[in-house]
């Protein structure tokens, strides 16, 4: 029999009627002949009450009881839907992380899966249960309990599709596919049939929410097919790949956009060998990620450098920046937390002139000022002020025609 690896997202099991119906869709898969295996994620905004309430106890939880606390959401769910497929006359099995054999390295809130061992999985498929595995969860060689991070059942999803070598990775959410832009910000955005891991790892990390971006990069690697769809209806999907398609090469494929953009400045810095290293060396050390870095010298004599953060992580870099500010000889240190970022993304910007100067040119017509500009072979991203975001997303859909494809 085919394995069918199925992940259901919290808004998908975020009630006992929601978790009928995904139950319903998991017994229809199973009776056209599957074996099935079954991620399932924490139940709505279980995972955000379990950390409001850690907070309420400690406003400094340790990093290994938190994972512990974390990882019952899905334990909970997953439970709950083994028991509706029981009520439904179905034979099916919860596993936690370690018994689904997903071991991680110790970084806790961020773990990495080192490797999955599915022999007990295997197991109870071949014994004709529906295995239902809780996501965002693993173990270290030392036993303990790690999380893989937000959106982590993505990333466990698509683990086990690859060590089971299952055809596709299909996940389920309140969502119906990948979309040319957030519809909540453009009306005319619509759905894809199918887009490239490249193009959608791009998206992912530029503030699209449709899928986590380790799941795509690791789907990537392995070259495993993700398909998109919404648990509340049957509307086709969108199919993540790594086929080409020759009638979208040379286009704009999406937008994304991010407004959880901080943005710190160091002015008056010498120009000087191992300045950078001495700023970002320490922010790693604190576990804050850095996205754009801009640096301009000033006749060869000074410089400024300019880099994000999450806003989350603003005032712990800030923190960090100021203890060692003197010792650089900064002139100044400023930051600004009112900013988002737009992306364009797509296979057609690789070797193609002319869309930074669109883009650019179709901010300017909205007034919208471009603070910092990134690019990669195929995206271009502008930091902008984050009340202009939706206007310059629905201002760039528009100039690239995106509601034409």
């Amino acid at each position: 029999m085919p394995v069918v690896v199925q992940k259901y997202g919290g808004s998908s099991v975020a009630d006992p009627d929601k978790i009928r119906n995904v139950a319903r869709r998991i017994a229809s898969t199973y009776d056209a002949g599957n074996q099935v295996v079954v991620v399932i994620s924490a139940m709505g905004d279980t995972t955000d009450d379990l950390i409001a309430l850690a907070h309420q106890i400690n406003d400094q939880p340790d990093s290994r009881e938190m994972d512990f606390l974390l990882s019952t959401g899905e334990i909970v769910s997953s439970t709950l839907m083994a028991m509706a497929l029981h009520k439904m006359g179905y034979k099916a099995i919860s596993l936690n992380g370690r018994q689904a054999g997903i071991w991680t390295d110790n970084s806790y809130s961020k773990a990495k899966i080192l490797k999955v061992e599915s022999d007990r999985i295997v197991g109870e498929l071949n014994k004709g249960n529906i295995v239902i595995v809780a996501g965002f969860q693993g173990i270290t060689g030392e036993s303990d309990v790690t999380t893989l991070g937000r959106g982590g059942s993505d990333t466990t999803a698509v683990a086990l599709a690859i060590s089971l070598r299952a055809s596709v990775c299909q996940r389920f959410t309140d969502v119906d596919g990948i979309y040319t832009a957030d519809p909540r910000f453009c009306s005319e955005a619509h759905k894809l049939k199918e887009i490239g891991y490249d193009e959608m790892l791009e998206l992912t990390c530029c503030g699209s929410k449709a899928m986590h971006y380790r799941a795509v990069e690791l789907a990537g690697a392995y070259n495993m097919p993700i398909l998109v769809a919404s648990s509340f209806n049957e509307a086709a999907g969108t199919l993540i790949h790594g086929g080409e398609s020759m009638e979208v090469r040379n286009k704009v494929r999406g937008i994304a956009h991010d407004l959880d953009v901080a943005k710190i400045t160091l002015t008056g810095i010498p120009h000087q060998p191992g300045i950078a290293a001495s700023i970002f060396e320490p922010l790693t050390e604190a576990g804050i990620s850095v996205d754009t870095i801009v640096q301009n010298a000033f006749q060869a004599v000074t410089t400024d450098l300019t880099f994000t953060v999450s806003k989350e992580d603003l005032k712990k870099a800030m923190d960090v920046i100021q203890s060692m500010a003197k010792s650089i000889r900064a002139k100044e240190v400023v930051s600004d937390s009112q900013l988002g970022k737009v992306s364009i993304v797509g296979t057609g910007m690789l070797n193609t002139p002319g869309y930074a100067s669109k883009m650019f040119s179709a901010l300017s017509k909205e007034n919208i000022n471009i603070q910092l500009i990134t690019t990669s072979e195929i995206r271009i991203t502008c930091i902008i002020d984050e009340s202009r975001v939706k206007d310059a997303v629905r201002a760039l859909h528009k100039a690239f025609e995106l509601e034409k494809d």
